[in-house]
């Protein structure tokens, strides 16, 4: 029975896993099938999207179409309109431009004159520069060169007396292996002729006893031979094969000691050659040791070296950088000077455009005393200084002729002020003498004020004529054909 409930278990648990095998097959079956179903859609849901995306696109490009065309067309309206405009504009420029060019060439050779001489102030200045430059440099390479050098010479020094060392160290061995040789010799033959010597006192010992001996022997062994005559062919055989056996171990023993010997004595000079070898090598790992410090030394000094030309380096980077600065600071003034330049050609008048510098109110014994002083070489850092700035003495007059004008328009527009007050008072009394009040009547006649008032107005003119008024330039320093401008 137990047998049997075993095999009805056992079928159950295969039937068991046959249904979990068949379910685990349907469901990979399944999801497979799902997997593929889903890739479909997928790829169906994609089509129809691009399909969809395809007629959006086409919808929206013709709506798009449509507004491009009526924004095409406002926009050609619009650009002939303005066309049109600027086809006005470019011509009253081109006359513009037409004018403004003679001022521009004359401009332009000013202009080059004076950044000829800041191109050549900036190239001595980089000369200078570069030759600073170029002696650091040149410095560097001999100290480094020197250094090198040093180093090399240092190092062919250290190679030869390690060499001579080696050299040293070979001779040593050969000469101790020399005297160690020598002794072990001395030492064999002195043992040799003392165990020969000790041989022979032994034999003159034993010779007496060998002879009592020996007639007792030869008695015992006559009777011993004739009792053992058969024995003794026997003995005599052993006896050979004894004497050859103990000369074999004799030998053998010798060759032994001998080896003893020579293995001791090698051992002692192999710990006496280790001791040397180890003190040597000690010697030779301290000398290491101090020229490995000499090598870090000096590569830190190279390091300390190659960190201050970099340092140099950068400095120079960063002064050339500032001088490029300076420059361009120095091309921004002078575009602003241009500039400013463009917008006062605009305001001369016509005399100013013809004759734009008036002639010098000098004497020509003047004018030649003042070409000497400034032929002469200046002895103050400031004159110096301003020989650099001898190209802008007609910027300078044309300045001074600006500054005298506008003195000049003041002073000018002060008189007209204080005649315009004169006048107020003159018109303000006129019209309180139309009125006839008894204060008016209290007060001078006004008509008679004004009839004196005009007499001295009259008069006025000419005595300005006569005593050089103050709007009107000094004589000798204003230009021909220039008169002020309110």
């Amino acid at each position: 029975m137990p047998v049997e409930a075993e095999d009805g278990l056992l079928q159950l648990q295969s039937q068991a896993l046959a249904e979990e095998e068949a379910a685990k097959a349907r469901g990979e079956l399944l999801t497979r099938f799902l997997k593929d179903k889903l890739a479909k859609e997928e790829r169906s849901s994609a089509l129809s999207l691009h399909k969809l995306t395809a007629h959006w696109r086409a919808a929206l490009r013709g709506v798009k179409e449509k507004e491009l065309r009526e924004d095409v067309a406002v926009l050609s309206q619009a650009f002939a309109r303005v066309l049109d405009c600027k086809d006005s504009v470019i011509e009253s420029l081109v006359t513009d431009v037409e004018e403004a060019e003679a001022q521009h060439a004359r401009a332009l050779s000013s202009h080059l004159q004076n950044v000829d001489r800041l191109l050549q102030l900036q190239r001595g200045r980089l000369a200078c520069l570069e030759e600073g430059f170029d002696a650091q440099l040149e410095a560097l390479k001999a100290e480094f060169e020197t250094e090198r050098r040093a180093i090399l010479e240092q190092h062919e020094q250290e190679i030869g007396y390690l060499q001579d060392v080696v050299l040293a160290l070979e001779q040593n061995h050969v000469r101790d292996d020399h005297e160690a040789t020598m002794n072990f010799q001395s030492a064999r033959d002195d043992i040799k002729s003392k165990g020969l010597q000790e041989k022979q006192y032994s034999r003159l010992q034993l010779g007496g006893k060998m002879e009592g001996l020996w007639e007792q022997f030869r008695t015992a062994m006559q009777s011993y031979a004739e009792a053992t005559e058969h024995q003794k062919i026997a003995f005599e055989g052993l006896k050979q094969k004894d004497l050859k056996s103990s000369r074999e171990i004799e030998m053998q023993a010798k060759k032994i000691q001998k080896l003893q010997d020579l293995v001791a004595a090698t051992k002692a000079r192999l710990a006496a050659q280790l001791q040397e070898n180890e003190e040597q090598n000690r010697r030779a790992r301290e000398e290491k040791e101090a020229v490995l410090r000499q090598l870090q030394e000096l590569k830190s000094k190279m390091n300390q070296a190659r960190a201050k030309a970099h340092g140099s380096l950068a400095s120079l980077t960063a002064q050339s950088n500032a001088a490029l600065k300076a420059l361009a600071q120095v091309v921004g003034k002078a575009e602003r000077i241009l500039r400013l330049a463009e917008m006062c050609r605009r305001l001369e008048t016509e005399g100013e455009k013809v004759l734009p510098f008036y002639p010098s109110s000098l004497a020509e014994g003047e004018l030649s005393d003042a070409d000497r002083v400034l032929k002469e070489k200046p002895a103050e850092p400031l004159a110096q200084a301003l020989q650099d700035y001898v190209g802008l003495e007609r910027f300078w007059q044309r300045f001074n002729k600006a500054r005298l004008e506008e003195q000049a328009l003041a002073r000018e527009r002060a008189a007209v002020s204080h005649k315009n007050q004169q006048l107020r008072g003159l018109l303000r009394q006129y019209l309180e003498g139309l009125s006839a009040s008894p204060k008016v009547l209290s007060k001078p006649n006004p008509l008679l004020a004004i009839k004196h008032k005009s007499s001295v107005s009259r008069a006025c003119p000419r005595q300005h004529q006569a005593t050089a008024p103050l709007g009107s330039p000094p004589q000798g320093d204003a230009p021909p054909g220039a008169h002020p401008r309110l």
